[in-house]
């Protein structure tokens, strides 16, 4: 009998996992693809023989501050992070490797000054339009990642199980928040949907992307920019910032508050929309007179 069956078993002691076993097990039994850049240097970073718990946590600090000193943005930093808080959840929440919650201990800090771009729907058919027919697949994901706010992993993952009427039914294994999410799709997009799980792959997708914005003339943007125009357009639908933080996946407002500026043009609208009670002070004068 080896030692961690003996404490488990034997003493009733919770067997001392690493964080890499939790890594490994995480990968088996979820979809990671959204999250698999961020994975790679946790992994290496943190190594073989640091112990799930608090060893982990004191690892993953370490990472945040060598990442700061080399200069990462707080988005990165945020992201590495969060592989190592899902990892601590499960541990805890599913697998009984953990005794007690440790990855909510592990804070990420709002990024400030962080770099968004919105793309108008004038230059989002601009961006459609530089991408040629025989790359029909890839101009839909694109279409869709504004569409909708997924993320290009959850994208890419999709099934037609996941579809749901005119909706997007994301499972917990393909969120990076591990939550359930339900995304509207318009009705012009849902077609669209048939043809799931999209036949492509990553580097197809980059390669496509990488030259529409080339062609016109925005080597700048960025994937995940189709998120911020996606939350940019459901602000100037009139959407509230809760729907805004829930159809993205948001673990709260104060992650969705990087878009409060959106918001404020609505801000006077909302005067006018509500009652008048002027009246109320003219009838009161006149009976004072």
């Amino acid at each position: 009998m080896n030692e961690a069956i003996f404490q488990g078993e034997v003493m009733g002691r919770q067997p001392k996992r690493t964080f890499l076993e939790g890594l490994e097990r995480w990968i088996d039994e979820y979809d990671v693809a959204s999250q698999i850049k961020a994975i790679r240097p946790v992994a290496a970073y943190i190594g073989e023989r640091v112990i799930l718990g608090q060893p982990t946590l004191d690892k993953a600090r370490e990472m945040a501050r060598d990442l700061r000193k080399r200069g990462r943005s707080q988005s990165t930093i945020n992201n590495h992070l969060q592989v190592v808080k899902r990892v601590l959840n499960l541990a805890y929440q599913e697998w009984g490797w953990l005794d007690r919650p440790l990855g909510d201990k592990l804070r990420k800090k709002s990024p400030k000054n962080e770099r968004h771009v919105y793309l108008t729907t004038v230059q989002l058919g601009e961006l459609l339009q530089a991408i040629p027919d025989q790359h029909a697949i890839e101009k839909k994901i694109i279409a869709l990642a504004a569409l909708t706010g997924l993320r290009q992993g959850e994208l890419l993952s999709l099934e037609l199980t996941n579809v749901h009427g005119g909706r997007i039914l994301l499972r917990p294994d393909q969120t990076k928040s591990g939550k359930v999410r339900v995304v509207p799709v318009p009705k012009d997009a849902r077609p669209w949907l048939e043809e799931l799980p999209f036949d492509t792959t990553y580097a197809k997708l980059r390669r496509v992307w990488e030259n529409a914005r080339r062609d016109i003339g925005r080597p700048d943007l960025r994937f995940h920019d189709l998120r911020h125009s996606y939350a940019s357009l459901l602000a100037q639908a009139g959407e509230s910032m809760t729907t805004v933080r829930d159809l993205l996946g948001h673990s709260s407002l104060i992650v969705t508050s990087r878009y409060a500026h959106m918001f404020e043009a609505g801000l006077d609208d909302i005067g006018t929309r509500l009652p008048s009670l002027n009246a109320a002070f003219c009838d009161q004068t006149a009976t004072k007179h």
